[in-house]
């Protein structure tokens, strides 16, 4: 029986970092899920690589006929932009192991589609300093720094991954990426071992 494994953070914990590398581990033989969103294609996005890109209409339909496993919606700037995952084959947890990245909702969502014994969550914790410092550094990089939504999603995240909120889902074990190395070791070995025992 395969597992789903989600990785779960706040902004700046290293989580498309952590799920690249954890992807680049053959001995893992992980498959990753390609999610849907309603938002506009950037020019350096290629459809079906980074997002399936659908519009509304899509949306509607898919739910109609009952193929959508979780969704998540975001009032932005440009209206509302939907992010979902489809039950369209993508996903066969009888016969490999795979790996997303995600929200506490995400989570909650997909596990109550697949069942609590398959869908394991990887939750990924950094000290707030360390985390902003990062953020910054990153927003530092972009062509347009972008420091307003930098704060904004600091400030969001501390509401949406609350101690209540962690709680909520069930969220026992925690990977502190203080350190980098140690932190993806720990979460090979455990992936390792779930994937043994299942």
């Amino acid at each position: 029986m395969g597992k789903l494994f989600i990785i779960i953070g706040k902004s700046a914990t290293g989580k498309d970092t952590i799920y690249k590398r954890l992807l680049e581990i053959d001995q893992l033989k992980l498959k990753t899920v390609v999610m849907y969103t309603t938002r506009p294609i950037r020019n350096s996005e290629v459809n079906g690589v980074e997002y399936f890109f659908v519009d509304e209409n899509e949306l509607q339909k898919l739910k109609k006929e009952n193929k959508i496993i979780e969704h998540r919606s975001y009032n932005t700037v440009h209206g509302i932009w939907h992010y979902f995952t489809v039950n369209d084959g993508q996903i066969d947890l009888e016969k490999a192991d795979y790996l997303m990245i995600g929200t506490l909702e995400t989570y909650g969502q997909v596990r109550e589609y697949f069942g609590k014994e398959r869908v394991i969550p990887i939750y990924i914790e950094v000290d707030d300093g360390l985390r902003l410092q990062r953020a910054l550094q990153r927003e530092l990089k972009q062509e347009e720094p972008k420091y307003a939504e930098m704060c904004r999603r600091f400030l969001a995240d501390e509401e949406d991954f609350s101690e209540e909120n962690i709680r909520k889902y069930g969220i026992v074990k925690r990977y502190i990426n203080d350190n980098f190395n140690i932190c993806l070791k720990e979460i090979t070995e455990d992936i390792k071992n779930f994937t043994v025992n299942s």
